[in-house]
């Protein structure tokens, strides 16, 4: 198994410089990477350094709250596809989810997936904020709004992934779509763990620790 066809190189602070995307870039470039993960507002200069490569461009949308609206969400992953963006991963509206709408939540997902058509959405549920009966339902949504992936964390709540999470998403949604592992994945060992959980991609921005075997400290 090559590990790195399962990481997006991940840089997504709000402090995060131009330099830092440069060099997170040449990183993904250097390793092999499936993709970089960044904020909106670097996808047209990590396209520009990816461009020739087979790297892709992965923008977060709604991040890290998932609470903006839905039509500002619709504008920002169609902005960013238009840009580059390979991939979108948007956040999924967790107080709608919480309050039973549903509808809300189905809709959230839905107008943002019509919008970029072929382009893969993962749609990130924040496990760490929900209980297991919310993740199943949100999961079950998912399915509903024909996401491509699910992801199980933004990496800025309290806790990232877990193993127990990732058997509960693959249970619910079976083959239906993939997951993506996210937040606290830090060395080899701990992601080839959720590839055998059923992961198909890890969200990760140790991935030179991995392929190094270096460990990295807590981010």
């Amino acid at each position: 198994m090559k590990i790195n066809a399962f990481i997006d190189h991940t840089l997504l602070k709000p402090t995060t410089t131009e330099r830092q995307i440069i060099d997170l870039c040449n990183e993904a470039k250097k390793y092999d990477f499936f993709s970089v993960c960044v904020n909106s507002c670097y996808v047209p200069l990590a396209k520009q350094i990816l461009s020739k490569t087979a790297v892709k461009v992965v923008s977060v949308i709604g991040f890290p709250l998932g609470a903006t609206a839905t039509e500002a969400k619709v504008f920002e992953a169609k902005n960013a596809v238009n840009e580059g963006a390979d991939e979108i991963d948007m956040v999924i509206n967790m107080g709608f989810l919480r309050s039973k709408n549903f509808l809300a939540v189905f809709k959230d997902i839905s107008d943002v997936k019509s919008a970029i058509g072929k382009i893969p959405l993962k749609v990130i549920l924040e496990i760490s904020e929900l209980s297991k009966n919310e993740i199943v339902k949100a999961c079950e949504i998912c399915v509903d709004a024909k996401v491509d992936f699910i992801k199980t964390s933004t990496g800025f709540s309290k806790s990232g992934a877990t193993l127990t999470a990732v058997k509960i998403i693959k249970k619910t949604i079976k083959d239906q779509a993939k997951i993506k592992a996210s937040g606290g994945i830090r060395d080899l060992e701990t992601a080839l763990k959720y590839i055998d959980a059923g992961a198909d991609r890890i969200g990760t921005s140790s991935g030179v620790a991995m392929m190094t075997g270096k460990t990295t400290a807590a981010k």
